[in-house]
């Protein structure tokens, strides 16, 4: 009776669940719930990006659940996957009959994992793209070590949607969006007009 409710509590575990690679960065921090957040805008825009569109409810779908697994796993970076393993069949078994329609959620995580759909790289390339946005504007605010972190990003891009897109961020200072004319009489006075 409870299946419902138990599933949207131990969601709630990813919006304080900090993404552990940002002690490794030195700056910046982000919960597992605000990079899936990001991610399905991500590939909402790589998808229209691409040659050859994916039916876009399973891709979100894909987004949505593929850190699921998180809440009990924790996040696990690239230094501690090389000395942690996850037990992730144990897990994607009990999720399946845990959560609700655990079968259709396991389904687009083991998807996900496996990289060999053209929904799955759109996926995964926005798993990666969420990351270098963080990185650019790490690296815009001053953090050298995010440059450094950027090569290897670039290399696990698959689709040309995503090279694309990566290219953009790169070229893209981190707050043009709001602050691209500095010259703007509205950085000087504010919303009132220069002769008020």
């Amino acid at each position: 009776m409870t299946q419902n409710a138990d599933y949207l509590n131990e969601l709630g575990l990813l919006n304080r669940l900090q993404r552990s690679g940002f002690m490794f960065l030195g700056t910046g921090e982000q919960t597992v719930s605000q990079h899936m957040f990001r991610m399905l805008h991500i590939v909402f825009l790589l998808n229209r990006m691409s040659e050859h569109r994916v039916d876009e409810l399973h891709l979100l779908h894909l987004v949505m659940f593929h850190d699921v697994p998180e809440a009990r796993t924790g996040d696990h970076n690239y230094v501690n996957k090389r000395y942690v393993s996850e037990n992730m069949e144990k897990l994607l078994d009990e999720g399946s009959t845990k959560w609700p329609h655990g079968q259709e959620i396991v389904s687009y995580i083991r998807e996900f994992e496996a990289r060999a759909t053209p929904a799955a790289q759109l996926a995964n390339d926005a798993d990666q793209l969420e990351l270098l946005v963080v990185l650019k504007e790490q690296s815009d605010i001053g953090n050298a070590n995010a440059n450094e972190w950027i090569p290897p990003l670039l290399a696990r891009l698959k689709t040309e949607a995503g090279k694309k897109l990566a290219q953009e961020i790169l070229e893209t200072y981190w707050t043009d969006w709001w602050y691209h004319n500095k010259h703007d009489p509205h950085w000087v006075h504010g919303s009132r007009k220069p002769n008020e």
